[in-house]
C-alpha cells in the first residue's frame, strides 16, 4: 500500500525571526500602552474637581469658586473663615506638592524628602532659623489675624484629608519611588508665614555685593595690591549712583498726615518703627505686640544644595532680582484716572510663584471686608499685589541694605566683644534624612546673629581672608585682617545681621492693603510691611496717586555696611531702625507719575543712610522717558502700559553701536556683523540679528575686561556694568582698558577682538550667514520644575520641564529677561508676572503671569500663558460680579459636610 505524505515546508531562519520579532514588538506595544495608560491615569488622577460640589468638613455655609479659561479662580463667600479656608483648599487643589517642598525648605528639612544631598541645604536654613521666628510672629497676631491663618490652614488640611499620596500630585508618585514612607503633615499657620522669610532672603539686595567685595579685596591684597589700589579699583568697580543721569524715585518727598500714635476705632495703628538693641530679637519681639491687635495682612521667601539657599522656589538669585511698577495720574489719561502697572522680576520657576485669585465677600462688611484681587502666593492667605474695590497697589524690592555680614573674632566658644570674650550662644539640633541617618547639627550664635561661615562656600572664604570696612563711604577702610596686631586674636567667623530674623509684622500687611480703601490706610498698611523691605506705589479711584518706602531700614553705628565689619567692636552696630514718619513717602507729585525700578529712592542728602548699592537705574530712566513721551503724544491708555512693559531697549547697546563705528575690524564676516549695528534701534527684539550680535559683543568686551584678568572683577549686576563701561567708552585712557592676559592693549584694540570673537561664537551658534542670527532662541527660557526638573534623570525632567521659549529683552532693559553674562546667554530671571491696572474701569485692567495656575504637570493651566508672557500679551482680568460670570467656564460650590 502506498501512503502519500505530504511534509510541510520548514520555514526559514528569518520568517521565525520575523515573527518572533512581530510577538516582541506586539508584546512591547502592549506594555508600552498600559504603561501609557497607568501614566495618564497616575498623571490626571491628581487633577482637581474644578465644577459640580464638594461636600467639605469645616466649612459654615456654601462658597462658590467660579473659574475662567484659564483656570484663574474667583471665590465667594458670606464670612472670612470660609474665604480663607476655601483659598486654602483650592491653592492645594492647584499647587499643594508646591506648597509642601515650600515649607520643608522654610523650615530647613529638604533632607526629609530628598535626602542625603540637601543634609547641606537644611544646614545653612536651619541655621538661619526662619521657621523660629515664623513660630515668633504667629504668636504675637491678633486673634482675628490668626484666625485667617488658621482659617486657611483649615482648608488646606480639608484638602489633604480626601487624597493622599499621587492622588495628591504626580511628584508624590515620583517621591515614592525614593522616599516610600513619605506622608505630608498638617498645615501649620507657620508654614504660611515662614514663606515670609524665603522671600526675604531672595530680596536681600546687596548680601552678594557685599560679599564679592570682601572676596575680592582679600584677593587684591593676596595679589600684592596696597591697601590704597585696592580701594581705588573696588570704587572704580562699584561707582556711585549716577545722580545726574538717571531718576531717585522721590525727587521731593511730600507732606502728609503722619498716622495716629495710637490705634483708633476703626482698627488704626502705630508706625512699626522699633529702638531695640541689634541681635538681641526680644526687644523686637516686644515692640510687635505693641502694634494694634486690629488691623489685619501678610509676607515672603525660599532655597538649592545650598541650592543659592533660595532658588529651588523662586528660580535663581542674582542677575536681574528686581522689579518695575509706575503709576500715572489722570492729568496724563484718556480716561481722567490713574493708571498702575507692576512687574516684579524674580528667578523664573515651574510653576510660577504666582497664584492669580479674586477673593470676595458675597457681601462686604466690617466683619467680611474683602473684594480683592490680584497675585497671591499657594501657602499664604490674602492678595500680596493687586487691588480691592477702592484702591490699587504694587510692589518693587526696595533695594535697601537690611543686612550686613560681621567677622567675628572666635576663641573656642567665645567671641571678642569690646575687649571681652563673650560666650557664643549654642544650639544643638538634628537633621533627619530620608533613607539615612539623621546629622546632628550645632548652631552658633552672637549678638549679631547665626554664624553662617562653614555653611557655604562663599562666607567661608570671606572667614579664611577676612576684610573688613572700618568707615562710611564705598571702599573707605579696607582693611584686611591678616597680621594687625590691634585685631583681637582668635579665628575668624562670618555671621549676618539681618532685619527678617527678628520678629516682625508682615503677617498681618497683606490683609491690611487688602482692605485698604484711601491713602491713609495704605500707609497704615506698609507701616507693618517691615520685611522684605518693598517700594509701594498707590493708586485709587478718587484719582489719587501716591508712594511709600516701609520696611525695618536700620540705623548703622560706626560703618556703613559697603563690606563685612568688625564684629568686636560694638560701634559698628545698628543702634535702631528708621521711624516709619521719617521714610520718603510721595503724594500727588506735580509731574503726575512715580516711577520706581529698584533704582534710588532719594538722593545722597537724605537725612539716614539707606544704600550705595542700588540698581543703576536704566530701567527707571527709560521708563520716565518713554511716559513722558508717550503721554505728550496723547492721553495714556492701558495699552500703552502694557508696551512700555515691553519695550526692549538695551541702554549700553547705543553706546557700543556708536563706539564701533570707528573701530577697524579685519574680515568680511567680522565687518559684517559689526554693520547690523548700523541701522539696529537698540531694541532687543527675539527675531533681531543685531540684537544678537550686540548681546554677544558686549558679553565678550565684559569677559575681556573683567573676568580674564588676574584678579577677576565681579560682573553679577548689568547695570552697574553699564555705568563702568559707559565712562570707559568715554575715556580710551581708562586702565581698566589694559589687560596683560589680552593680545589687546587700549580701548580699539579690546573692542577690535570683542567683535571678532562675537563673530566667531555666534557663527558657531547660528551659521555663517548675519542676516539669520536672532536673539530670542540665544536668549530662549527653559522652564524647570523647582524640584525633579533638575534630578539629573532625563525621563522625569521631561514630565515636568517645559521649553524652551524664545525671548526678548535682556539685563537691566524694562523687558528684564536676565541672564549670565560671561556664561551663557538663556533667561535666568524674568518678569514674573505683568499686570495693568485701569482705575476708571477694573474690567479694563490687564494681567499675565510666567506660567499657569496649575502646578500640575500635563494639566491643560500648567503652562497656559506661557507663550503670551513669551510675546507680551495680557489677559482681560475680570472684576466685577457681571463680568466675572461672563468669564467663568467652571463653577465648583464647596458645601458643608453634614
Amino acid at each position: 500500500m502506498t501512503t502519500d505524505t505530504t511534509t510541510a515546508p520548514r520555514r526559514s531562519i528569518g520568517g521565525r525571526i520575523g515573527r518572533i520579532a512581530f510577538v516582541v514588538l506586539a508584546s512591547l506595544l502592549v506594555i508600552a500602552t498600559a504603561a501609557a495608560f497607568f501614566l495618564v491615569w497616575t498623571i490626571q488622577r491628581s487633577f482637581p474637581e474644578t465644577s459640580g460640589e464638594l461636600s467639605v468638613k469645616g466649612l459654615e455655609k456654601n462658597v462658590t469658586v467660579q473659574r475662567d479659561a484659564l483656570g484663574i479662580p474667583t471665590i465667594t463667600a458670606s464670612s472670612t473663615d470660609d474665604l480663607f479656608f476655601a483659598q486654602g483648599f483650592t491653592h492645594a487643589q492647584d499647587r499643594f506638592f508646591e506648597m509642601d517642598f515650600r515649607r520643608h525648605v522654610t523650615s530647613g528639612r529638604v533632607a526629609e524628602m530628598f535626602g542625603a544631598s540637601q543634609v547641606p541645604t537644611d544646614k545653612f536654613l536651619r541655621t538661619l532659623g526662619w521657621r523660629k521666628v515664623a513660630e515668633q510672629e504667629v504668636k504675637a497676631l491678633d486673634d482675628t489675624t490668626r484666625g485667617y491663618y488658621e482659617a486657611y490652614a483649615a482648608g488646606v488640611n480639608a484638602y489633604l484629608a480626601s487624597r493622599s499620596g499621587a492622588d495628591l500630585s504626580l511628584e508624590y508618585a515620583v517621591l515614592g519611588v525614593q522616599n516610600p514612607n513619605y506622608r505630608p503633615e498638617p498645615w501649620q499657620p507657620a508654614d504660611s508665614v515662614a514663606w515670609l522669610k524665603a522671600m526675604a532672603w531672595d530680596l536681600r539686595t546687596n548680601i552678594g555685593d557685599e560679599t564679592d567685595r570682601a572676596l575680592l579685596a582679600a584677593q587684591l591684597s593676596e595679589a600684592g595690591e596696597s591697601d590704597a589700589d585696592a580701594k581705588t579699583l573696588i570704587d572704580r568697580v562699584y561707582p556711585a549712583y549716577p545722580f545726574e543721569q538717571n531718576p531717585v524715585i522721590v525727587p521731593k518727598i511730600s507732606t502728609v498726615e503722619p498716622l495716629a500714635a495710637n490705634a483708633d476705632d476703626e482698627g488704626g495703628t502705630a508706625p512699626a518703627s522699633f529702638s531695640t538693641k541689634p541681635g538681641t530679637g526680644t526687644d523686637v519681639s516686644d515692640a510687635v505686640t505693641t502694634v494694634s491687635d486690629a488691623i489685619s495682612t501678610v509676607q515672603w521667601q525660599q532655597a538649592d544644595s545650598v541650592i543659592e539657599a533660595a532658588s529651588m522656589l523662586l528660580g535663581p538669585v542674582g542677575e536681574g532680582i528686581g522689579s518695575n511698577s509706575w503709576v500715572v495720574s489722570g492729568d496724563l489719561t484718556a480716561s481722567g484716572k490713574p493708571l498702575l502697572a507692576n512687574d516684579p522680576h524674580l528667578g523664573a520657576a515651574l510653576p510660577s510663584v504666582w497664584y492669580q485669585m479674586q477673593l470676595k465677600c458675597s457681601t462686604v462688611s466690617s466683619s467680611c471686608p474683602f473684594d480683592t484681587a490680584g497675585f497671591s502666593f499657594s501657602g499664604l492667605p490674602g492678595i500680596v499685589i493687586g487691588h480691592n474695590e477702592k484702591i490699587a497697589w504694587g510692589f518693587t524690592n526696595l533695594t535697601t541694605d537690611v543686612a550686613d555680614l560681621y567677622i567675628e573674632k572666635v576663641q573656642g566658644d567665645q567671641y571678642w566683644r569690646d575687649g571681652a570674650l563673650q560666650p557664643i550662644e549654642v544650639e544643638k539640633d538634628v537633621i533627619k534624612v530620608a533613607g539615612g541617618e539623621d546629622v546632628p547639627l550645632t548652631i552658633r550664635r552672637t549678638v549679631h546673629g547665626p554664624i553662617i561661615s562653614g555653611l557655604t562656600d562663599d562666607f567661608t572664604a570671606i572667614a579664611g581672608a577676612p576684610v573688613v570696612g572700618t568707615g562710611k563711604g564705598s571702599g573707605e577702610g579696607v582693611l584686611p585682617l591678616a597680621d594687625r596686631p590691634e585685631i583681637p586674636q582668635g579665628d575668624a567667623a562670618v555671621s549676618i545681621r539681618w532685619t527678617a530674623l527678628d520678629p516682625g509684622t508682615t503677617a498681618k500687611a497683606i490683609f491690611a492693603l487688602d482692605t485698604a480703601k484711601d491713602f491713609t490706610d495704605f500707609r497704615r498698611a506698609a507701616s507693618l510691611f517691615d520685611v522684605p523691605a518693598q517700594n509701594l506705589i498707590y493708586a485709587d479711584k478718587k484719582g489719587n496717586i501716591g508712594y511709600q518706602a516701609p520696611g525695618r531700614l536700620p540705623i548703622r553705628g560706626a560703618g556703613d555696611g559697603w563690606l563685612p565689619q568688625p564684629g568686636w567692636d560694638s560701634a559698628y552696630d545698628w543702634t535702631g531702625f528708621i521711624p516709619f514718619e521719617d521714610l520718603p513717602v510721595s503724594y500727588n507729585p506735580s509731574d503726575g507719575y512715580i516711577v520706581t525700578a529698584n533704582n534710588a529712592i532719594v538722593t545722597d542728602d537724605y537725612p539716614y543712610f539707606l544704600s550705595r548699592d542700588w540698581d543703576y537705574g536704566y530701567r527707571a530712566a527709560r521708563i520716565a522717558h518713554l511716559i513722558e513721551r508717550k503721554a505728550a503724544a496723547a492721553p495714556l491708555k492701558p495699552q500703552d502700559l502694557r508696551d512700555i512693559q515691553m519695550d526692549d531697549e538695551m541702554w549700553i547697546g547705543k553706546q557700543l553701536a556708536v563706539a564701533m563705528a570707528d573701530v577697524k575690524v579685519d574680515g568680511d564676516g567680522p565687518k559684517a556683523a559689526v554693520g547690523l549695528l548700523r541701522t539696529w534701534d537698540a531694541q532687543n527684539r527675539a527675531d533681531s540679528p543685531a540684537a544678537a550680535y550686540a548681546n554677544v559683543l558686549w558679553s565678550n568686551l565684559v569677559r575681556n575686561v573683567f573676568i580674564d584678568r588676574e584678579v577677576p572683577l565681579p560682573t553679577g549686576d548689568q547695570g552697574r556694568l553699564f555705568t563702568v563701561v559707559g565712562a570707559m567708552l568715554d575715556d580710551p585712557s581708562d586702565p581698566l582698558w589694559t589687560n596683560d592676559r589680552l593680545k589687546a592693549d587700549g580701548m580699539d584694540a579690546v573692542l577690535a577682538l570683542s567683535a571678532k570673537q562675537a563673530y566667531a561664537e555666534l557663527s558657531k551658534l547660528q551659521g555663517d550667514d548675519v542676516t539669520r542670527w536672532n536673539w530670542g532662541s540665544l536668549h530662549a527660557l527653559t522652564l524647570t520644575s523647582s524640584t525633579l526638573g533638575s534630578s539629573g534623570i532625563a525621563p522625569i525632567e521631561m514630565l515636568f520641564n517645559r521649553g524652551p521659549y524664545p525671548v526678548s529683552g535682556g539685563s537691566s532693559l524694562v523687558n528684564a529677561t536676565g541672564w549670565k553674562v560671561g556664561e551663557s546667554y538663556a533667561t535666568t530671571t524674568v518678569p514674573s508676572m505683568r499686570m495693568v491696572v485701569d482705575l476708571a474701569d477694573f474690567d479694563d485692567s490687564s494681567w499675565i503671569h510666567l506660567t499657569g495656575a496649575s502646578g500640575h504637570a500635563f494639566n491643560e493651566h500648567y503652562t497656559d500663558q506661557t507663550e503670551d508672557w513669551a510675546d507680551g500679551v495680557q489677559q482681560p482680568w475680570a472684576f466685577t460680579k457681571k463680568a466675572v460670570a461672563k468669564a467663568t467656564v467652571d463653577t465648583l460650590v464647596l458645601k458643608p459636610a453634614g
